[in-house]
């Protein structure tokens, strides 16, 4: 991948992981994106991950040339991004270190050996010269860890940054175009998984999002070089609508995200029938199995859309786990600004509703009436009560 003629990219791609972070299926792969600036000076752009040890420590060493890296700016101490950071300290022992105070105080967790005495601490709007390029300095923290920082290059005008921007898939795939015409053309592609990764993984962190972004928005930047997936050059206002959005949790389209764990079928046919009459009104609906979908993709579409319909059945006299973990999940990630409908079902004693209720009154999210209980299976004596569903979540 080409960033610039004075930046190279060192990072590798990891065709092979199944779970990112031991639980986000990643069918497509993942990144670990590292890059070298050129110059008088030369600084190393974070590492990457101990799976890609060897193809990265193998492409600095060619970008390198027998030469030494003045710098290494760690700009996230996540251990895909970190755990090479003992072996290229190692490997140069001229080389500085250089991150945020939270960085220095946090780096003797990762390795037995101590770095500190190498270290940089930088400060918010810090500059460090390299030669002709300039790298300025904004602390990011709860971006999504406490350390974190990302780094304005001021001649190339280039952002790197971090975690933010970044998303799920291979940067070969990209560059195939299998996505789209070119990365920045891959809209289809990027903007799901984008939001995957975000919704799952810095969803919980909006506020903190949106200190950055009012950061960001002072800088002329012409690109923007994320830790994950492509570096983006072209069209960088969908980029940034999106994380506005996403960190405000305003949904991004109409559409209403019908949700449901169904034991043996009944509730899933429930709302299949459901779904095709909210579409037969004009709405973009999208069915989403909990029993069989990951939980990573509900959430991502739960943050796109501006409604929602929950769905589940008794179970043990609890709720049935699959949408309690969930409604867990929603939560964890602050989870808010929808508009909500409840079905339930329940052979006796049907408890669904309340248990979800819980969970939403929780988010503040708006339920809307009725509350729908079915009791084992849809009959046309319950069509009343999904008319009346229907009229409010369609309002």
């Amino acid at each position: 991948m080409i960033v610039t003629d004075t930046v190279r990219y060192l990072g590798a791609d990891d065709p092979d992981l199944d779970l990112f972070e031991s639980q986000y299926p990643v069918p497509n792969g993942v990144t670990y994106n590292s890059y070298l600036i050129e110059d008088e000076k030369i600084a190393v752009m974070d590492t990457v991950d101990r799976r890609r040890s060897k193809e990265w420590r193998a492409s600095l060493k060619d970008a390198l040339a027998g030469r030494t890296p003045a710098y290494l700016i760690i700009q996230h101490l996540e251990p895909d991004h970190s755990a090479n950071i003992g072996w290229i300290a190692d490997e140069y022992p001229d080389m500085k270190l250089v991150g945020s105070a939270r960085t220095k105080a946090m780096l003797p967790q990762f390795f037995e050996k101590d770095y500190t005495d190498r270290f940089i601490a930088v400060k918010e709007g810090e500059e460090l010269s390299l030669g002709s390029h300039t790298l300025k300095f904004f602390m990011a923290p709860m971006v999504h860890w406490p350390e974190v920082m990302v780094t304005y290059e001021e001649s190339e005008k280039t952002l790197f940054s971090a975690d933010g921007f970044g998303t799920f898939g291979t940067i070969k795939q990209y560059e195939d175009g299998h996505f789209g015409d070119s990365v920045d053309k891959a809209h289809g592609f990027w903007i799901c998984e984008a939001r995957r990764y975000y919704s799952n993984i810095v969803g919980k962190y909006g506020a903190p999002v949106q200190a950055l972004l009012k950061k960001a928005s002072l800088l002329d930047i012409d690109r923007i070089a994320p830790l994950h997936g492509p570096v983006l050059s072209m069209d960088l206002d969908y980029y940034i609508d999106k994380y506005q959005h996403w960190s405000t949790y305003t949904p991004e389209d109409s559409g209403i995200l019908i949700a449901y764990a169904s034991i043996h079928g009944n509730t899933k046919a429930a709302m299949e029938q459901f779904a095709r009459e909210l579409t037969a009104r004009g709405e973009k609906v999208l069915r989403c199995d909990l029993t069989r979908e990951h939980v990573s993709y509900a959430v991502e579409n739960a943050f796109r859309y501006d409604r929602m319909i929950l769905a589940a059945c008794t179970y043990d006299g609890n709720l049935f786990p699959p949408m309690e973990d969930f409604l867990y999940h929603l939560q964890c990630k602050a989870f808010k600004n929808r508009k909500v409908g409840l079905v339930e079902n329940g052979s006796w004693g049907p408890l669904a509703a309340s248990k979800m209720k819980e969970y939403t009154d929780r988010m503040g999210l708006t339920l809307v009436d009725p509350v729908v209980t079915i009791k084992t299976m849809r009959k046309p004596s319950d069509d009343a009560a999904f008319k009346a569903l229907a009229d409010a979540i369609c309002q």
